[in-house]
């Protein structure tokens, strides 16, 4: 087995303040990450409220976002998506529309792009080079949120463009990790690989032990309550998956397994065709009203 390097070092010195929102129907949760010298902050994998049996699109959760960043008087600098997101709809661009702020995810969103714009039948008018975000991150690359340095580093397996994004003393982890009781994400989407994901979480496991990680989703294992902060010590200690030094080949073999048995996320026709384009809808058909495509067969068909 072979990880890559950390290509930056962390500034462990820097402790982000921290503000989690919790979005029930997705498990999924939001961040507010402030920079503790100054007004400046970014907010972290944000949702849409959407009604799938009605085609119902709101607002509610990232308006409690907005209004918790007005009511302290912060600025918004970034809107960073972790991946593309399969169980949940992204609410950047709302947020974006009311704070202003840059729109950034990996530079892997090209892949992702180009699958999907296939599967769905998107057609040439369906930019696959990334220029619906505002920023493309490669791998350690760095940005600046008021005075603090964050880094993204590439972390593929999920799907072919996850990445961490590391942020003084703390580090989103998106889908890459759940908590050590929850164990690892599915690898079985159209791109993603139970391999690549074993090199990837042992990449961010090389992490300092103190550094605190920061979860996408939460299902409270067990009937626990909803959890999403742990540490990188904890992720290596107790994990159920890749703790106590798991292999790579058991790791791989638990997870496709493991992965055989799942039922696609409830969300992932909709998440899929609004989050490639950056959380905006497809473009209104010629009666003016907007749709959303259902491929009969599509995506357990293009499982490579």
């Amino acid at each position: 087995m072979s990880t890559q390097p950390i290509p930056f070092t962390p500034d462990l010195g820097v402790k982000p303040d921290v503000v989690a929102f919790f979005d029930e129907p997705t498990n999924t949760i939001s961040y507010i990450v402030k920079d503790p010298r100054s007004d400046a902050c970014a907010v972290i994998d944000s949702v849409m409220d959407f009604d799938y049996a009605s085609g119902t699109i709101a607002y509610e959760g990232a308006d409690k976002i907005i209004a918790h960043i007005r009511d302290n008087g912060w600025r918004l600098e970034w809107l960073i998506e972790t991946h593309v997101h399969a169980d949940h709809l992204s609410a950047a661009p709302y947020i974006q529309s009311k704070l202003g702020g840059k729109l950034g995810i990996g530079d892997q969103i090209c892949v992702v792009q180009d699958t999907f714009g296939k599967i769905f039948n998107e057609g040439t008018e369906f930019q696959r080079n990334g220029s619906q975000f505002d920023r493309l991150f490669k791998d350690g690359d760095s940005y600046q949120i008021g005075t603090m340095t964050a880094h993204a580093l590439f972390t593929p397996g999920h799907t072919p463009a996850d990445m961490v994004h590391v942020i003084g003393d703390a580090a989103f982890v998106g889908d890459t990790l759940f908590m050590p009781d929850g164990g690892s994400a599915r690898a079985d989407f159209p791109g993603g690989d139970a391999r690549t994901l074993y090199r990837s979480i042992q990449r961010v496991l090389t992490l300092t032990g103190e550094m605190r990680l920061f979860m996408c989703h939460d299902y409270g294992p067990n009937g626990r309550d909803i959890q999403w902060e742990t540490t990188v010590a904890d992720e290596r200690d107790h994990n159920i998956h890749v703790g106590h030094g798991t292999s790579e080949d058991a790791f791989v073999k638990m997870r496709e397994e493991r992965d055989s048995t799942l039922s696609m996320p409830r969300l992932i026709i909709p998440s899929l065709q609004v989050n490639m384009r950056a959380g905006r809808l497809p473009p209104a058909d010629d009666d003016g009203k907007t749709y959303l495509k259902v491929p009969i067969n599509g995506l357990s068909a293009n499982k490579e």
